[in-house]
C-alpha cells in the first residue's frame, strides 16, 4: 500500500501550485497531486481531468509540459518517478471541488467505525457537501456522513462495468 504524504506546504502542495498553470493552459483540470512512497520508490502522481474522456495524448501533453517545470524548480531532493494520468473510475474525493464536481452522482463513504445502523460503508447520491458533512440520498432514505467520521470518499462510477 502506498504511503501518501499530504500536508500543507508539503511536496504535493508545492508541486500543485507550480504545475497548475501549465495544466490549465492545456485546457485540463488538476484533480490531485500525490507524492507517495511505494516500496523503495517515490512516485509523484499528477492526476488530471477534463469534461471529455481522457486519453493518453492528453496525459502525454501534460507530462511534457510539467516535466521541465519540475526539473527547473528542483523541489524534490530524492529520485522519484513522475506519473501523469486520470484519477480514473472510483476516484477518491478529497477536496471540496471534487464533491462539487460529482454532485448528483453516487458516492461511497468508508467509515472509520460502524455507524448506528452497523454499516462501515454508506453509499448514495450526493445531494450536498459543505466541507464538514456530505448529505446522501440512499436506498433507505437520507444519510449524513461527517467528514471526520469518514476514512475516505469515492465516486461509484465503476459499479456496473461487468454486468
Amino acid at each position: 500500500m502506498a504511503k501518501a504524504l499530504k500536508q500543507p506546504g508539503g511536496v504535493a502542495a508545492r508541486v500543485e501550485a507550480l504545475v497548475r498553470p501549465a495544466i490549465e493552459a492545456l485546457g485540463l483540470r488538476l484533480w490531485d497531486v500525490r507524492y507517495e512512497k511505494e516500496g523503495a520508490e517515490w512516485i509523484l502522481r499528477v492526476l488530471i481531468d477534463r469534461d471529455t474522456p481522457m486519453d493518453t495524448d492528453a496525459c502525454e501533453a501534460a507530462s511534457r509540459a510539467i516535466d521541465p517545470i519540475l526539473d527547473e524548480a528542483d523541489l524534490i531532493s530524492q529520485s522519484y518517478y513522475l506519473e501523469v494520468g486520470s484519477p480514473g473510475l472510483g476516484r477518491r474525493l478529497t477536496r471540496p471541488e471534487h464533491f462539487d464536481a460529482v454532485l448528483g452522482q453516487k458516492i461511497m463513504a468508508r467509515l472509520y467505525k460502524a455507524n448506528a445502523a452497523g454499516q462501515r460503508e454508506v453509499a448514495g447520491i450526493l445531494k450536498s457537501f459543505d466541507g464538514a458533512q456530505a448529505r446522501l440520498q440512499t436506498d433507505d432514505g437520507e444519510a449524513v456522513v461527517l467528514v471526520e467520521d469518514a476514512a475516505s470518499f469515492k465516486l461509484c462510477d465503476d459499479e456496473n462495468l461487468f454486468n
